[in-house]
């Protein structure tokens, strides 16, 4: 956690589909005055909060250099009103878009761990789609789970836990992240078919720096080899974490996740280049 974390505070973001408002608890970092270079929005992942030692590392990293940080919590998910099992990609998705041009100016960098990494990339093309690329100083992604509805969890389900989904609206999944089991909705999996990214080419319209542990049991390696192969007109830089898990929470992981963020933060050198992997 940060050592002097912005405090919270609630948004109202507008619900496409109608109905109340959702009430998002968000952290918003300023910018010091006289501090340069983008800022950083991180987007969390699936049954995640914003009070993840990631999170709270960029705050201080933010702190450091005096740039802009914001955080927030999706529907259902920490301080944000609502319940988890009624919230779905599209919803999230919403939410971040109304938080991001609501606490946001500028130029900034996308931070997205997870299913956070399939919510910056449909950001990313939905500000693209409004002419507003510039807003995009780029995309730093952990353990990306890109289209992981359908990739990696319906196609892994067995067939009793998919009548459980159709037929009675949700299957409970057990997490080893939590002590209490996790809801997989039909809503979930159905809006994540509307959503998918992975049937065709993909553009950040900025840099993309992907960090993936090769031991991540919950978003396979592989999994990131195919995202890169989609992000074929951007560039693109794949870090692997041979030790990593799917948390990269590490000291050792928090230095490479700092690392990529103040090389992204620094101006692009010329015209983009070709797809670079890297180890580490």
């Amino acid at each position: 956690m940060s050592e002097s974390p912005s405090p919270v505070d609630f948004v109202d973001i507008a619900n496409p589909a109608g109905g109340a408002p959702w009430r998002i608890a968000r952290r918003l970092r300023p910018a010091a005055a006289g501090g340069g270079g983008p800022g950083l929005v991180w987007l969390g992942g699936f049954a995640s909060d914003m009070a993840s030692t990631k999170a709270g590392f960029l705050d201080d990293w933010a702190r450091a250099r005096g740039s802009a940080f914001l955080r927030f919590d999706y529907s259902g998910h920490g301080d944000s009103g609502g319940a988890f099992a009624d919230g779905c990609i599209g919803d999230w998705l919403a939410q971040s878009e109304g938080v991001f041009r609501d606490s946001t100016s500028g130029p900034q960098i996308l931070v997205g761990s997870s299913m956070g990494g399939w919510i910056a990339l449909l950001l990313a093309r939905r500000l693209a789609e409004r002419g507003e690329e510039a807003r995009l100083a780029g995309l730093v992604l952990l353990a990306p789970a890109v289209d992981f509805t359908e990739e990696l969890m319906w196609s892994r389900l067995d067939d009793a836990a998919k009548r459980d989904v159709m037929e009675k609206g949700a299957w409970m999944r057990a997490s080893q992240y939590a002590p209490e089991p996790t809801p997989i909705t039909r809503r979930l999996i159905e809006d994540g078919r509307r959503h998918l990214l992975l049937g065709g080419e993909i553009r950040a319209h900025a840099r993309v720096h992907i960090l993936q542990g090769m031991a991540d049991p919950d978003v396979p390696w592989r999994h990131a080899l195919t995202l890169v192969e989609h992000l074929s007109a951007d560039p693109v830089t794949l870090t692997f974490i041979a030790d990593g898990d799917h948390r990269l929470s590490r000291e050792q992981d928090l230095a490479q996740l700092g690392a990529a963020v103040e090389l992204m933060s620094a101006p692009a050198a010329g015209p983009a280049q070709p797809d670079l992997f890297s180890a580490g």
